[in-house]
């Protein structure tokens, strides 16, 4: 049965920009109004008003990735996080409805995580050049080629990849996962420079897959020190998904969730974060006090993810995240083998 004929549709709400709405999303424009200029917001604050009245109505939770734009990040998100924290948290809610704002590999961990709920995301064609660089039928042909080797994936893979693996990682405990395998060499797929970074921090021999993100890729040591020459004291935070050239220039790297806690934390006065720009704005919008540089590396994925198709898919039920039920018993045993490391 389809989420239109277990939900029904509902009557698209009205769009106006009135002054009821301006009062009733004038405390969440407060959260964002250094970061979304004032002509902007009323075409923002009709979407934001219905996403969050239909939230209610449909027992929906939306769960918004740290690359999501301001606007979706800090007035309809209930849950933010990077992707793992996000489908952990989504098991936990009430909720019977999940809305990813994110890409299509963070649906699928959701579902997998949450088979019961019906999972949408509001525009499938939300993709991640990791998780297209690599298939289960890669996989497997790795396994002939390393017979007995254990195969790690990154999170931000499909659950094709994920039902093929012994184990899953995030960017934050890649270095735990492999060496709790017990073993001197194991497969990392598919990020080759989060590999080539863990490879530094640990005895295991790693062999990677040839997979980068297109955002983390771009950016070069070269640009990060010309930074840094402008002014000695910027603090440059790195993402694992950056070469380690890039990495080695860097003050810490770490996942979106231990960037985002440096920077809460220490409250540096300037800072850079290496990874997708509009994680920056979100930062920027919980601390007033810290001045970020923002080098604009966009995701064109996570861009696909806007207020009007989140609507739509509250609205017409669109569009559902579906997992064949003995692949994705598969691959949760991958991600569930994750979540119980201690």
């Amino acid at each position: 049965m389809s989420a239109v004929a277990r939900h029904d549709v509902l009557p698209m709400p009205s769009l106006a920009w009135t002054q009821e709405v301006a009062g009733e999303t004038a405390h969440l424009y407060e959260k964002v109004k250094a970061i979304i200029p004032p002509i902007e917001w009323p075409f923002h604050a009709p979407y934001v008003k219905a996403i969050n009245d239909l939230k209610k109505q449909r027992n929906a939770v939306i769960l918004a990735h740290n690359y999501q734009t301001p606007e979706i990040y800090n007035c309809v998100a209930d849950v933010v996080g990077d992707s793992l924290q996000l489908a952990r948290i989504a098991g936990q809610s009430d909720a019977q409805i999940i809305i990813q704002g994110g890409v299509h590999f963070m649906a699928e961990t959701s579902k997998l995580l949450s088979p019961e709920k019906t999972v949408l995301i509001p525009d499938s064609r939300a993709g991640c050049s990791l998780a297209a660089s690599i298939t289960g039928a890669d996989v497997r042909a790795l396994r002939r080629k390393y017979p007995g080797v254990p195969v790690v994936a990154y999170v931000n893979t499909s659950a094709d990849v994920k039902a093929e693996v012994d184990i899953c990682c995030t960017s934050s405990n890649a270095v735990k996962v492999v060496e709790s395998l017990g073993v001197d060499t194991v497969i990392m797929v598919p990020d080759r420079f989060l590999a080539a970074n863990v490879a530094r921090q640990t005895k295991v021999k790693i062999v990677a897959w040839h997979g980068a993100c297109e955002v983390h890729e771009r950016f070069t040591a070269e640009e990060l020190l010309r930074y840094r020459e402008d002014d000695p004291s910027i603090q440059l935070l790195a993402h694992p998904e950056c070469p380690p050239e890039v990495v080695d220039v860097c003050d810490f790297s770490g996942s979106t969730a231990a960037m985002i806690d440096y920077v809460k934390t220490r409250q540096p006065k300037r800072v850079l974060l290496v990874t997708e720009c509009s994680m920056a704005d979100n930062v920027a919008a919980e601390n007033p006090g810290v001045d970020f540089v923002r080098p604009c590396n966009l995701c064109p994925h996570m861009k696909r993810i806007t207020l009007p198709k989140i609507l739509d898919s509250l609205v017409y039920m669109r569009e559902e995240v579906t997992i064949d039920p003995a692949l994705a018993q598969r691959a949760r045993r991958s991600v569930e083998r994750m979540i119980e490391l201690k």
